[in-house]
């Protein structure tokens, strides 16, 4: 149930019905102003009873939408246990509608337009459900589209980053061509100064040879050639 007052009008209900379900055999059984009474007491009783709905269906438009179902659901079968009784009260006392015609005056037109308003009321709670889930529906699509437009944000900061991230491999990679160049030069450089330093001790070593044999000329003609 969705409140206290539902509670209250729900067993205020139940007792009026099992009052009403055992008129129709007593009226059968009864003869005279026993039988009148008891069509009055059962008119007055069905009248309570309607009123009780009534006042449920005031609870069920305000109630939550997960319990209005269920709550339309016992409204139904109650009205239609309402309308079962009033036929057996009608087949268990004949002249019941003359008599409920006499007593009440008005009172048939009177609950002919409390079924049309309870009907009315019945399709505004309907209503009222398929507008609490349209409305649902387009919250639920309001944070669908929120979302989209967020990873859509997302993505496009990936990308973003991404192609920073590529123009510095990009300068990257050109530092290292020219760093590859750089060290193809030094080699060349280096292997040109090997070279040169190898003829240059080829060119002191014959210098060197060259003047030991100066050297060895000069002492034995000094020394040993007489």
């Amino acid at each position: 149930m969705s409140s206290e007052e539902f509670e209250k009008l729900h067993e205020m209900y139940r007792s009026l019905y099992e009052e009403l379900k055992l008129m129709p055999d007593k009226a059968q059984k009864s003869h005279g102003e026993e039988r009148k009474r008891l069509v009055r007491t059962f008119d007055e009783r069905h009248g309570e009873a309607e009123e009780v709905l009534q006042g449920m269906e005031e609870e069920l438009r305000v109630a939550p939408l997960s319990y209005r179902n269920s709550m339309s659901t016992k409204l139904r079968m109650y009205r239609r246990d309402l309308g079962k009784l009033q036929r057996d009260m009608k087949n268990s006392a004949p002249g019941f509608g003359s008599s409920y015609n006499t007593v009440q005056g008005n009172h048939g037109i009177y609950s002919s337009q409390n079924q049309h308003s309870t009907h009315l009321q019945s399709q505004r709670a309907l209503l009222l459900q398929g507008t609490d889930a349209l409305n649902n529906a387009s919250q639920s699509i309001e944070r669908s589209q929120r979302i989209a437009a967020e990873t859509e944000q997302i993505g496009t900061d990936i990308i973003e980053e991404l192609g920073e991230q590529r123009e510095q491999l990009d300068r990257t990679r050109n530092r290292l061509a020219n760093t590859g160049e750089n060290l193809s030069r030094s080699r060349k450089i280096l292997r040109a100064m090997s070279r040169r330093l190898v003829t240059n001790k080829l060119l002191l070593g014959i210098i060197i040879l060259m003047e030991l044999a100066i050297l060895g000329a000069v002492i034995y003609l000094k020394f040993f050639r007489k």
